[in-house]
């Protein structure tokens, strides 16, 4: 049933690193639960990315609804901040139309934009930053600092006193933008109307690494490094910043002829454990209802998901 008129916004989150099983657990809740899938992964936004990046084929599309993939080009910039747009627009239109929205994925800066609000500062301005460090050379940092102090007391506060970088980059912001970054991340922040239940799937290390490793094998049976030349063919190289994502770039240098396919695979299965670290450590800072080391029952799930709406109802009373 669809949220009633004021209610927090509600959606069912399945979070976890890559290979841990998120996407079909995902896909067997939405068929029983008549849900529809948010992809919460920072690859799969671009078109063209396919193989490489896990993302949904087209038959399980038909079988379910996904939002929030083949958002841009491969040459486009991209931030969580547009994602997390996008994301919320789906989920409002999801609960609209009485349907359960499940966020599902790994990047959890992308989450963390959804759920908390993210401060998307303006660009660096090279300018600035030489004349705050031609007065750093002329009457060191602590002029620097001193300056900050009066503008933006609180960022001063937290700052190192000889930290150059970011009392430049604070002094930086506000010459910009006119405020202070704490009210600016203040601004940014999300309307705090999203009630996600969060079920984390954690599987052991050696249990995670045998599972990258058959991956990465499954991916360059269907086709990865196919997919790689496609996208260099296209115009797509290094300087297209999701070429210089796992994998892309190591079979980049396959097709280069500076790597061989052996080397790459083995590259390829290391770097994504050491991502897939990475991704554990992040979403222990993250609130979570419900941590898993094997993808649970979908039983299990909604079973969750119904007692957070009924405790939430009772709550309102």
């Amino acid at each position: 049933m669809p949220e009633s008129t004021g209610s927090p916004a509600r959606f069912l989150a399945i979070l976890g690193p890559t290979a841990s099983g998120k996407s079909a657990l995902a896909l067997a809740i939405a068929e029983q639960a008549g849900g529809e899938i948010i992809a919460c992964d920072s690859q799969q936004v671009y078109v063209g990315l396919d193989v490489g990046t896990a993302k949904p084929t087209a038959d399980e599309r038909r079988r379910v609804p996904h939002h929030a993939l083949d958002l841009c080009r491969p040459d486009e910039t991209f931030h969580a901040a547009r994602w997390a747009a996008v994301a919320r627009a789906a989920i409002d239109d999801v609960i609209a139309r009485g349907r359960l929205p499940i966020v599902v994925g790994g990047t959890g800066l992308y989450y963390r934009a959804l759920t908390a609000g993210l401060f998307e500062a303006p660009a660096p301005d090279p300018a600035l930053r030489a004349r705050h460090r031609e007065l750093a050379d002329r009457e060191g940092v602590e002029a620097l600092r001193a300056r900050l102090l009066e503008i933006d007391p609180e960022s001063a506060a937290a700052i190192g006193p000889r930290d150059f970088v970011r009392i430049s980059r604070a002094l930086e912001v506000h010459e910009q933008t006119g405020q202070i970054i704490g009210a600016l991340r203040r601004q940014a922040a999300a309307p705090g109307d999203l009630a996600p239940v969060a079920v984390l799937l954690d599987p052991p290390l050696d249990v995670l690494r045998a599972r990258i490793e058959g991956r990465v094998r499954e991916m360059l049976a269907a086709g990865f490094l196919d997919e790689v030349r496609r996208l260099r063919t296209a115009g797509y190289g290094t300087g297209s910043r999701p070429m210089l994502a796992l994998g892309y770039q190591q079979l980049a240098s396959v097709l280069d002829g500076t790597k061989t396919l052996d080397d790459a695979t083995t590259e390829i299965a290391r770097a994504t454990l050491a991502y897939a670290r990475r991704q554990r450590t992040w979403f222990k800072k993250e609130p979570i209802a419900a941590r898993f080391a094997e993808p649970p029952p979908v039983a299990v799930v909604l079973e969750l998901w119904a007692a957070a709406r009924s405790n939430a109802i009772e709550a309102q009373r």
